[in-house]
């Protein structure tokens, strides 16, 4: 499958790697607050949508000729971030950065066997090596961080599907990539997947009010940050480079995270840690190299 690279006009590794360091932020802005993760996941995206509206031309979908089947995956999409947002914002309350971070580190096997069925999209053997030798370099980053209390296998649990939820999220976007401008499409699925949350907010009773102003500027750093300069690069990226290459570039974001762990939140980075980032990058670097060739 040839993928269209005239959608960007910044080039779109710089892209990239500027949503890998958006969204390395997050896990560090979740791990420091107590609100509840499903609250704070719904106006993180619920912010998003406000901020993006003004910037989004609807005359635009008007125009666009989607089918039943294109709507069933813009839902399908949003249903999936939803997911995603809330078993690993949720994961977070169970276990550490490191343990919740190297199983989302899965994410491209995931999307990459997916996007083989569905797009029919192939790799080489060098690709597949270097994205091996990346998430083996994540699993070594948290390998000392890995427990085996009934909290931490919750937490792996919980980060294991939104390791799933945030595949078919990346698929089904670049099913649809061609066919809506992604800024639209960034609203829709951001308005479905805080409506995901809103619903199990409300199941739980988590209180929408009474939450203090560093709270709130909480809600608003983690639509800005993460969500616009992450999701939404992300998103357009998914037209010009694919769901599996975004999906290798994730694997860096535990290297980031880990690196911010330990200034703001005074986590203590081991040997392993050191040598498993290195070879995440490494394997970054091998695979993002047979890609451009």
């Amino acid at each position: 499958m040839k993928l269209n690279k005239s959608n960007v006009v910044v080039n779109p590794y710089i892209l990239l790697i500027i949503g890998i360091l958006a969204i390395a932020i997050s896990s560090i802005m979740i791990k420091s607050s107590n609100t509840p993760p499903s609250v704070a996941g719904m106006y993180r995206l619920y912010i998003t949508v406000l901020i993006m509206l003004p910037f989004v031309s609807w005359k635009k979908l008007r125009l666009t000729r989607l089918t039943m089947c294109d709507w069933s995956l813009i839902l399908s999409a949003g249903f999936f971030l939803g997911l995603h947002f809330l078993f690993w914002m949720e994961s977070l309350s169970y276990t550490s950065v490191a343990s919740s971070m190297v199983i989302l580190t899965l994410q491209p096997l995931f999307v990459m066997i997916g996007s083989y069925f569905i797009f029919k999209e192939r790799v080489n053997r060098l690709m597949v090596v270097s994205m091996i030798t990346a998430v083996f370099g994540s699993i070594i980053i948290a390998w000392g961080d890995l427990g085996v209390s009934r909290e931490a296998l919750i937490g792996d649990a919980l980060s294991l599907l939104g390791t799933v939820s945030i595949a078919a999220y990346m698929l089904a976007g670049q099913k649809v990539s061609h066919k809506i401008p992604a800024n639209v499409y960034s609203v829709i699925v951001f308005f479905i997947g805080g409506s995901v949350m809103l619903i199990y907010s409300l199941v739980n009773n988590f209180s929408w009010t009474g939450y203090s102003s560093s709270d709130w500027m909480y809600f608003f750093l983690l639509a800005l940050i993460p969500t616009i300069f992450g999701h939404f690069i992300f998103n357009l990226l998914l037209k010009s480079i694919g769901a599996t290459t975004i999906s290798v570039g994730v694997i860096g974001e535990p290297v980031l995270a880990i690196i911010l762990a330990y200034f703001i939140l005074g986590e203590a980075v081991t040997a392993s840690q050191i040598i498993g980032g290195l070879l995440t990058i490494m394997g970054m670097g091998f695979y993002f190299g047979a890609k451009s060739k």
